[in-house]
Formats: C-alpha cells, sequence, structure tokens
C-alpha cells in the first residue's frame, strides 16, 4: 500500500489559540507548534487550555521533533505539559528558545534538547526536510516552513503580516515562498485570524506615530501595558522615550524576564542608564517616566490590575497620568479589560486604547496580503489554519477567487486527518482531540462536568443541608442546619431558611428506619424535596447539598 502524508491538527482550526499541527509520513512524525488557549468566559476557574496530547502518546515512538514558528504562548505555552509525557528535540530561533527555555526552567524540565535554527537551515528528521523561511510578525523572530516529504512539498506560513518597514528591518523573505510556488507546492497551510479583514494590516512603525504624538503631550507619567512577549514593541517605546527624554521601567516578572532574554540575544537595543529598576521611580520627575508593564488583557493579578485597584506597593495613579493599552483585546477579556479602564478614569488617569487611538496594530495578514500569499505559493491543495470557522471560511473564499477549485480547499476541525498521496488529497477520519483544562496545579481534572458545576453556583448558589441522625433509631440528632452562598443573604432571609430547615425535618420525619439507615436514599429525598420547594417558591434552582452524619 503505498505511503500517504497525513496532516492532523490537534488545535487552532476551531479557535484562536492552541495552535498545534502533526504531520505523519509512514513512521515519521513531526509537530509544529504546541500552543495554549485562554479561556473562555464560561471556563470558570480555569487558568488556560492545551489540546488533547492522546494522538502523539499513542504514537510517541514515530515523533521525530517539535518545531516552533515562533515565541508566543498560543503556540509555545503547550509544551512543557507535553514534553512531560514526550522527549525529543525542539527547534526554534534563538529569541523564541530563550522564551521556551524560561518557561521549561519554570517547570523543572531542564533535560530538554533545545535546537537553535535560522532562517534558511536545512533540517531532517525522519522522512521530512525542513527550511525555516523568515516572517514578520508582532514577535520578532518569526519563521514559516517549507517542508520537503516524500509525496511533495509543503509549506506552512505560522503566523504573518507582510510588514514593509519591520523594526528590526528584517524584511519577510518573499523570494524563498515564491520559490516554493516555483517548485511546485503540494500544500499550504496558511494563517487566517484576519481573513474577515480587508486590505493591508499596518505596520508595526504607525504605532511609532501614535507614541511620538502621545509623548510629545504628555506632562505626567506614561504607564504602557502591553504583551511581554511583543519585543517590537518594547523596543518602540524605548526608542521613543529615548527621544523625549524619558527613562524605562520594566514592571512584571514576565515583562523584565523576556526583556532581558531579548537583551542578552541582542535583539532590544537599550541606551546606556535608560533601563531603570521600579525603585528609581521615586527619584525621577514624573515627566521623565515610562512604565511599561503587564496586564494588557485585565488579568487579575497583573501589574496594571494592581495599579487600577490602588493595591499596587509603589505605583498609584495620578492625576496627569497616561495609561496606555497597547494591545488587541483577545476575544472574551473585553469585560475585564473595561473594568480595568474604568478602574483608571476614576483615579484620574487618562486612558488611551485601541478604541479610541492607533496604539496597536494586528500581527496578522488581512485579505489581500493573504491573497499574495497564496499567489505566491501556488498550492495544489489549500487549508487554511489558525481560526475559528468563520476565519477558515473566509480564507478558503479567498482561494477559490484566486483560482484554487473549491475541492481542493480543506476546511478542518481539530482532530481531523487530511490525507494526501501523490494523486490525492481526502479528509481520512478524525483522531482523539479536544480541549484540556489546566487549573492551578490539575492538568485534565476539571472536565465537562465540573465546569457545568461552576456555572450552576455562579448563577444560582448553593444550599448546604447538615444533619446529624442517630444510626439505629433514626432520629435526628442535631440539625438539620442550613447553609447557604450565593443564593440567598442569610441575615436578612431568615425566614426562607426557617422554613427550609422546617422541610427537611419534614421530610426526614416522613422516613422509615429502612431509608434513614441508608445515606444515599437520605440524601435523595432532602434534595427532591428543597428543589421543589425552591423552584416553587422562589423560582431558583440552586446546588443543593445535603451531608448527613451518623453517630
Amino acid at each position: 500500500m503505498e505511503k500517504r502524508l497525513s496532516v492532523i491538527p490537534l488545535g487552532g482550526v476551531e479557535e484562536i489559540g492552541m495552535n498545534m499541527t502533526v504531520m505523519e509520513y509512514g513512521n515519521d512524525m513531526i509537530i509544529i507548534d504546541a500552543g495554549l488557549m485562554f479561556p473562555e468566559e464560561d471556563m470558570l476557574g480555569v487558568d488556560f487550555v492545551i489540546p488533547d496530547f492522546t494522538y502523539i502518546l499513542e504514537n510517541r515512538e514515530k515523533v521525530r521533533a517539535i518545531f516552533l514558528t515562533h515565541g508566543h504562548e498560543d503556540h509555545v505555552g503547550a509544551l512543557p505539559f507535553l514534553l512531560r509525557e514526550v522527549k525529543v528535540p525542539i527547534y526554534g530561533t534563538p529569541l523564541t528558545l530563550g522564551l521556551v527555555r524560561e518557561k521549561l526552567r519554570e517547570h523543572n524540565l531542564g533535560d530538554i534538547e533545545l535546537r537553535s535554527i535560522k532562517p534558511r537551515d536545512i533540517i531532517r528528521e525522519g522522512e521530512f526536510t525542513l527550511e525555516p523561511i523568515r516572517v514578520t510578525h508582532s514577535i520578532v523572530d518569526g519563521v514559516a516552513y517549507g517542508i520537503r516529504t516524500p509525496i511533495g512539498l509543503v509549506v506552512h506560513t505560522g503566523d504573518f503580516k507582510l510588514d514593509p518597514t519591520p523594526v528590526d528591518g528584517q524584511l519577510m523573505d518573499f523570494h524563498k515562498f515564491s520559490e516554493y510556488g516555483e517548485k511546485g507546492t503540494l500544500l499550504l497551510l496558511s494563517d487566517s485570524t484576519n481573513a474577515e479583514r480587508g486590505g493591508f494590516t499596518f505596520s508595526e512603525k504607525e504605532v511609532r506615530r501614535a507614541f511620538e504624538d502621545i509623548f510629545s503631550e504628555a506632562k505626567g507619567r506614561i504607564i504602557i501595558a502591553t504583551f511581554a512577549s511583543n519585543i517590537h514593541r518594547i523596543q518602540q517605546v524605548i526608542d521613543v522615550a529615548v527621544m523625549f527624554g524619558r527613562k524605562v521601567i520594566l514592571s512584571g516578572k514576565s515583562m523584565v524576564a523576556n526583556a532581558q532574554i531579548a537583551l542578552d540575544l541582542g535583539y532590544l537595543r537599550i541606551p546606556e542608564n535608560t533601563w531603570l529598576k521600579l525603585d528609581a521611580l521615586k527619584s525621577l520627575r514624573d515627566d521623565e517616566v515610562v512604565i511599561v508593564t503587564t496586564g494588557s488583557q485585565g488579568e487579575p493579578m497583573s501589574v496594571l490590575s494592581r495599579i487600577a485597584t490602588d493595591e499596587h506597593k509603589q505605583i498609584q495613579i495620578k492625576q496627569d497620568d497616561i495609561v496606555i493599552l497597547s494591545a488587541k483585546v483577545i476575544p472574551g477579556n473585553e469585560h475585564s479589560i473595561g473594568r480595568i479602564i474604568n478602574h483608571l478614569f476614576r483615579r484620574g488617569a487618562n486612558v488611551i486604547y485601541e478604541k479610541v487611538s492607533e496604539i496597536h496594530v494586528s500581527g496578522h495578514a488581512s485579505k489581500e496580503e493573504l491573497k499574495l500569499m497564496l499567489n505566491l505559493v501556488r498550492p495544489k491543495y489549500f487549508m487554511p489554519v489558525h481560526g475559528e470557522y468563520r476565519h477558515k471560511f473566509y480564507h478558503g473564499r479567498l482561494a477559490d477567487k484566486i483560482g484554487i477549485p473549491r475541492s481542493n480547499i480543506y476546511i478542518l476541525e481539530n482532530g481531523d486527518v487530511l490525507e494526501i498521496s501523490p494523486t490525492e488529497a481526502r479528509k481520512a477520519g478524525t483522531v482523539t482531540s479536544g480541549r484540556i483544562f489546566v487549573d492551578g496545579k490539575g492538568v485534565g481534572d476539571v472536565e465537562g462536568m465540573v465546569l457545568r458545576d461552576r456555572r450552576r453556583l455562579a448563577h444560582d448558589g448553593i444550599v448546604i443541608v447538615i444533619v446529624s441522625i442517630e444510626k439505629l433509631s433514626g432520629s435526628i440528632v442535631s440539625g438539620p442546619e442550613i447553609i447557604s452562598r450565593g443564593f440567598i443573604f442569610e441575615d436578612v432571609s431568615q425566614d426562607v431558611l426557617n422554613d427550609v430547615r422546617e422541610l427537611v425535618s419534614q421530610t426526614l420525619g416522613k422516613m422509615s428506619a429502612e431509608t434513614v439507615a441508608d445515606k444515599t436514599l437520605v440524601q435523595a429525598q432532602i434534595r427532591r424535596a428543597l428543589k421543589k420547594y425552591l423552584r416553587t417558591t422562589m423560582d431558583r434552582k440552586p446546588m443543593i447539598l445535603p451531608l448527613i452524619f451518623e453517630v
């Protein structure tokens, strides 16, 4: 039987984030990216979400290496969890590996082989030969991959945009993409994040112009919140701060760590005596200060959140402070960010954010850039990745417009298998896939049922019934005691609680000795009686938790 190339997205094709693609040929498998996703609003208590690795673990003997496109969390954040189970080499550019090395250190994973690559290197792993191709994105050192397989060429763009004036001067390698088009590319996997957006994405240099306008008018301190991994944005802040004679203070563990990594690797240029520690804030005039910090997504424990709620020990908002949120709002974070903005305004700051100023540009290609990539590579088959279904749909429509037959456009979901032979491509079933919730140190112990319980608790509250029963006679020794949380305010609702207490006593009084001897039956009867009473009298459905103690 002829061997076929299997392309399997395990994440990143039903959501923004969690990007991960498996490529398999015979007994060889490579993985491109291993990212996480930030929780949606209904994922209560969840810290982040990672792909289900089951298929990889079932085939761990085939895995040759993991190739990283860039250092954003939605492409590398799941690595520590995967590497606990599968120890294989990691390929990435210097900054990407610098960020990954710090992440692995935090997870006590020091025995992983990290192999540094640069654009146009040639890497052979099993039946796959990969060539990194430079792209421009919102983080330094991003690459796409040209992949040679026994049945043809594959191009995976990673995240990209066509920036003609990148901050670091490193242009996207159009010639190499065109070269793959000339050779004849079998399959293109391309970033779909901005497939709904017309025209071209603005250059990162546009943000500098906005910063210059703000700095020129600012009389007090300037506080800028952005992603800690956005080294280009941090560089622009530093350059403009130097222009206007200001010192830069970096605040936040990840912000300081990432900046130091980028500085050590030469990706960040900071003039001497420009980067000062937070302690220097007391000795500087307000018009000399720029603070760059984390918290652009309204994270509760971030530096910006603590500043906004007046809980930061060293930074308190002053009347002339300007606070800039220089980042795109990740879907689901709108409420948290809005709350932070309101707090900052309330404390006297002037807040500048994406809706009111051009202080952020996307790192992803818009429609015209996506069409250019399709025309450069000219693939036989096309598979849009990195986005929700609507993003992939619009990207597929663009491919159709430039002449790729609809039958050759594959819009896959997580776990779908695209199987390609020298003569055809087809969807060939599915593999195990899904989302694994990470809550604190727990990985995968929060399932859908737990989330449903959390949503129910958040929506309707809980009523706890505590009763001690004499095991032989079935008589009540103590209780029933009623405790409620998130249901009613106990101090002003004693009548309701007294009614609930009386109903429980009546329910217990009607039970036979045989029933009372079975704690499960007692709990079920109490739950049934209270559920009916509360629904009838109050139209509420709290979680009811009877605790029966036998003495």
